[in-house]
């Protein structure tokens, strides 16, 4: 019998390192990095979660915050409630760790390891909080920090709304490095984190093939609540790439969605400062949905990219 952690380190080990084209070519529409509001979207969206008297009072609050992608049609639609309203973050920003630490080995600074690939599995996959610990101890604060703040392609913005920000490692020990706005240890916005899907969506981060590489470890998440469990249901068939966090009342969620079958293609994000945190973003899966239908006279392109392998077979 093949032990799992020799399986798990054969997997990882066994890459494909060919070039693959994005899931979204980015010669195919009129954007770049950034998302400039569509009217319909917003109206739609705001309709859907203000029709929930718990959600519009958890919105008024800046309690509740989302952004919404949807990548069907050739120019990117997006929308957004209180999407630069930075938030604890919990364990969702994680993701800036996996891009500071892909950042670093596409520049030298770190050997992309058997064990480093099985931390950033274990990091985005199962949010494993020792692995995320590891990858930070190994790339440092300073180094997520620039990546974030690069006024290239900026992730935190320090003179305005903030964004993606790791100030502590996942372990009650060690030192901390507050965002620079509210002293949060582990913080996003919304559009900040949809931002980062976008980029890997259409091979801008970094480049193509790092971009796919993140893209497969956040492939086929192991753990199944919020946005995922909901999505279970609907999109059974769908490629979900995702990473979530929660931490007392802070619950948040991201997922760039691909659905070949029902022929959705978008990213959402969403966070909320509620007891009931879990079961809101759980909920929230069906009305961004129908908030993305477009109008009859509004021609949508089904057809989207191509297939990204996992960073590893889920099923060990």
């Amino acid at each position: 019998m093949i032990k799992p952690l020799f399986l798990l380190l054969f997997l990882l080990g066994s890459l494909t390192t060919h070039a693959k084209p994005p899931l979204v070519n980015v010669e195919d529409i009129h954007q770049d990095v950034e998302f400039y509001q569509n009217a319909e979207l917003q109206l739609k969206l705001q309709e859907q979660l203000n029709a929930n008297p718990n959600w519009k009072n958890l919105i008024d609050k800046k309690l509740l915050t989302i952004s919404l992608v949807d990548l069907s049609d050739d120019e990117i639609r997006y929308a957004g409630i209180n999407d630069d309203h930075m938030m604890y973050a919990a364990s969702m920003p994680k993701i800036a760790v996996l891009y500071a630490a892909m950042d670093a080995i596409e520049n030298g600074e770190l050997a992309y390891t058997e064990l480093v690939k099985q931390d950033m599995w274990l990091m985005i996959s199962k949010s494993n909080n020792a692995a995320s610990t590891r990858m930070i101890d190994r790339v440092g604060f300073q180094k997520i920090e620039d990546v974030m703040c690069n006024p290239e392609n900026p992730f935190y913005d320090k003179f305005h709304d903030g964004g993606l920000w790791v100030g502590k490692r996942y372990a009650a020990q060690g030192k901390r490095n507050p965002d620079p706005i509210k002293g949060l240890s582990h913080a996003a916005t919304t559009s900040s984190v949809a931002k980062m899907y976008f980029q890997l969506a259409t091979g801008q981060l970094i480049n193509t093939d790092r971009s796919n590489q993140m893209l497969g470890f956040l492939k086929d998440p192991s753990l199944h609540h919020k946005f995922v469990n909901t999505l279970d249901q609907i999109a059974p068939t769908a490629d979900v790439y995702r990473k979530s966090g929660s931490w007392r009342n802070w619950h948040c969620d991201s997922a760039l969605v691909w659905d070949e079958t029902r022929g959705k293609y978008y990213i959402m994000v969403a966070m909320v400062q509620s007891p009931n945190g879990e079961k809101i973003i759980r909920n929230l899966v069906r009305p961004l949905e129908n908030a993305l239908e477009k109008s009859p006279n509004l021609p949508i392109n089904p057809s989207k990219g191509v297939t990204i392998e996992p960073a590893l077979n889920q099923s060990i």
